[in-house]
């Protein structure tokens, strides 16, 4: 839609909301809805579907003067604030509720003519189906919209407005016998039938439904941030007004049974209301007819703008717009072929509850909108107008839970058919994946309050309820995969990590690009299934890196306690800086896990063998806790954990006793079958034993001690070629299992 085009002011807006709330509910079934539940039952309906409403209309408002809203009204807003794949999956929902709204006006447009079924059926005995009236009106209306496009179409609101006033006027300044000794006062309304209230509710909430009508026409505004919050709240305000006063006129005007009994009981009570009440209604229901089937083709061209669609065939063919006025030709063409099919259906209920369902999850959405920009606070957020949070809030909970009301079965069928939609959006257009900024600026503000929760409370925890908070740095990412995937399997159910790519390096603007193409390249190596925290570390030394990582917070809002460390078994040159820097990360008081990593596979399911030895007094609670973690990752489902105590022959028993009390008291998945008892031989080196016995595990784990830093070499690390992957463990304090 180029900017000649954009040509309209607030009128079109405020007219097309307005003559859809005072539609055709508001003639066919309001009497209905005060003859059954009384004076104060209407009141309360007007109050509760007003809740929705009017916190939509601030959010829409509020929304439109942040940024300019082009084609498409409400799927422009939404699309750009969920992404476009939400944003199409609620888009499609939205325009079919659109398009099928032109066929609920048009079947209503014919009860107008109620006095020419009568007088048929009355001469011939042959009662008519609506469909006489309502085909032929919708097929002239196709015709005038794709002939004449919007223009037409705004000029005939004028039109039809004026005469839905002039009927309403009448409608004021007429009497009745009844309305000549009704008394008015708070001692003689009531409220009945209480339990059909939601029943009533369902049939008349259409009526409240008309204030978006207007948004539609976004792109053909001159100013959209000015007319979008001018006409859409005045005409929510002044038709809520209305209706009060016409509850009011009512009341005071007939009996419940004329009410419960007379659809058009409002031609009795209005000035020449045989003549202007059908009128009326013929001009509202028209009028909202035409508001519709302006709207619906530009929801479908933006969707089509977009490529929501998955051919690009049709994305192509549904957003042309006319060379000489760029109306959405092709879009009104279908359109209109959607409502033709449901006239044709012709049941006024069955398409009345359709497009409330529909209408109800794009008004949530909205107020989900507005919400959200609130609480996330980006401040890129500058909209002129301001609503509340609280109104956005209520309104979307109110949408939800009135869709719920109105029928537990439509809403969940809706619900269904939006997830579907979605997943299936989501495959076609994979590249459009991806958190949106309004998601991803709620999710640091609660981030934020719970970090700044957790440290300001000082939690303390006690030491059985312990859990790793882990830091992994490793420059060998993309030649071995062993520390990571150490790190996700303790990440993935009871800790929390962060994997730090190294890079060597004083900080510069090449190593900073260095950093981030690497980033980019491990966050997709790694996949989808990754439970770590992924980022790149730059730093001139192993020293230095290490003294970086040790002083960064935890991603979970607890500090972090375990530092991993790795190197290639098979070329232990790591290994010197790992040892050498031992001093630096046992200052911190930091758990430290030393992960000699294998070229061997690893056999899952010949489980986890934890080695405890006489000097592990400190390490061994650590250890075997570990072994728990890492117990719980999907990769080790078919694996066990074996623990072999190494202990002096005259110990045996009491190593034996002390075992099986930590696995009772420990309630750990370890039965004492699971558990062996190992004599130290003198004729044997300890590595040669833990090799007989645990070349084939699928990961070893083992105490080292390193209290003053000095005792610590390589030679304690060798020595174990027959065996794979190891983790080596040092517990900065004993580790108490609750």
């Amino acid at each position: 839609m180029n900017a000649g085009s954009q040509k309209f002011g607030t009128a079109p807006v405020f007219f097309t909301a307005i003559s859809t709330i005072l539609g055709a509910i508001l003639f066919l079934r309001f009497g209905f809805a005060l003859g059954t539940v009384g004076y104060v039952g209407v009141v309360l309906l007007i109050l509760l579907g007003h809740i929705v409403t009017i916190p939509t209309a601030l959010a829409i408002s509020e929304i439109a003067t942040n940024k300019r809203v082009e084609g498409g009204g409400e799927y422009f807003i939404i699309s750009r604030s969920f992404g476009l794949n939400i944003g199409a999956t609620i888009g499609i929902a939205l325009y079919l509720s659109q398009s099928i709204s032109v066929a609920f006006y048009v079947i209503a447009f014919t009860e107008a003519f109620q006095f020419f079924f009568d007088y048929i059926f009355q001469q011939t005995g042959l009662l008519l189906p609506r469909q006489v009236i309502s085909i032929p009106v919708m097929l002239l209306l196709s015709w005038l919209i794709l002939t004449k496009g919007a223009n037409l179409g705004v000029k005939a609101l004028y039109v039809v407005v004026g005469i839905l006033a002039l009927s309403l006027v009448l409608f004021f300044l007429g009497n009745t016998a009844y309305s000549e000794t009704a008394v008015f006062n708070l001692s003689s309304i009531e409220f009945r039938n209480s339990n059909q209230f939601f029943f009533i509710f369902a049939i008349i909430f259409p009526a409240f439904t008309g204030m978006t009508a207007g948004v539609g026409l976004s792109g053909d505004l001159r100013e959209p941030s000015k007319s979008i919050p001018m006409g859409t709240i005045s005409a929510t305000l002044i038709g809520m007004v209305l209706y009060f006063f016409i509850t009011y006129k009512l009341y005071i005007s007939a009996s419940p049974e004329d009410l419960l009994n007379d659809q058009f009981i409002m031609s009795k009570i209005a000035l020449w209301g045989g003549l202007f009440i059908p009128l009326g209604l013929a001009a509202s229901t028209i009028s909202s007819a035409l508001g519709s089937v302006m709207v619906a083709p530009r929801t479908l061209q933006a969707l089509a703008h977009d490529d929501s669609f998955p051919i690009q065939r049709m994305n192509r063919w549904l957003r042309f717009g006319r060379s000489n006025d760029h109306e959405p030709q092709h879009a009104s063409l279908v359109t209109c072929g959607i409502a033709l099919f449901f006239v044709a259906v012709g049941d006024v209920n069955l398409v009345a509850q359709i497009i409330s369902m529909f209408f109800m999850i794009t008004y949530g959405s909205l107020n989900l909108i507005s919400f959200l920009n609130h609480f996330g606070s980006s401040p890129s957020y500058r909209p002129s107008f301001k609503s509340k949070w609280m109104l956005s809030l209520i309104g979307f909970l109110a949408s939800v839970w009135v869709m719920f009301m109105i029928n537990t079965a439509y809403t969940l069928i809706a619900f269904g058919i939006m997830v579907a939609l979605y997943l299936y959006i989501d495959h076609v257009h994979k590249h459009r994946k991806g958190i949106s900024s309004i998601f991803a600026n709620t999710l640091f503000q609660i981030n934020r309050s719970l970090q700044l929760f957790l440290q300001k409370s000082k939690l303390v925890k006690a030491s059985g309820d312990w859990r790793p908070s882990a830091i992994c740095i490793s420059k060998s990412s993309f030649e071995r995969d062993s520390a990571f995937k150490l790190t996700n399997w303790i990440s993935y159910k009871y800790g929390f990590g962060t994997y730090l790519h190294r890079i060597d390096g004083y900080y510069s603007k090449a190593t900073n690009q260095t950093a981030q193409e690497e980033l980019a390249k491990l966050i997709r190596y790694y996949g989808e299934q990754s439970h770590v925290y992924v980022d790149t570390i730059i730093s001139p030394s192993y020293t230095s890196a290490i003294a970086q990582s040790i002083q960064i917070p935890g991603i979970s809002g607890m500090e972090n306690n375990m530092l991993i460390l790795e190197y290639d078994k098979e070329n232990p040159i790591e290994l010197d800086d790992i040892l050498d820097n031992f001093r630096l990360v046992n200052a911190g008081n930091f758990d430290v896990c030393i992960l000699a990593s294998s070229r061997k596979p690893i056999i899952f399911k010949n489980g986890i063998h934890v080695w405890i030895k006489t000097s592990d007094e400190d390490n061994a609670n650590l250890m075997i806790i570990l072994s728990f973690i890492l117990l719980g990752h999907p990769d080790w489902k078919q694996a066990n954990i074996r623990i072999f105590n190494l202990c002096k022959e005259d110990t045996v028993d009491e190593t034996r006793e002390q075992m099986k009390a930590l696995i009772e008291n420990g309630r750990l998945p370890i039965t004492p079958q699971n558990v062996t008892i190992i004599t130290e031989d003198q004729h044997q080196s300890q590595k040669d034993l833990i090799g007989s016995h645990s070349s084939e595990a699928g990961l070893c784990i083992i105490g080292f001690r390193g209290d003053s830093g000095k005792s610590l070499d390589t030679s304690y690390f060798d020595g174990f070629d027959s065996m794979g992957n190891i983790l080596f463990v040092h517990s900065h304090k004993q580790r108490i299992l609750d």
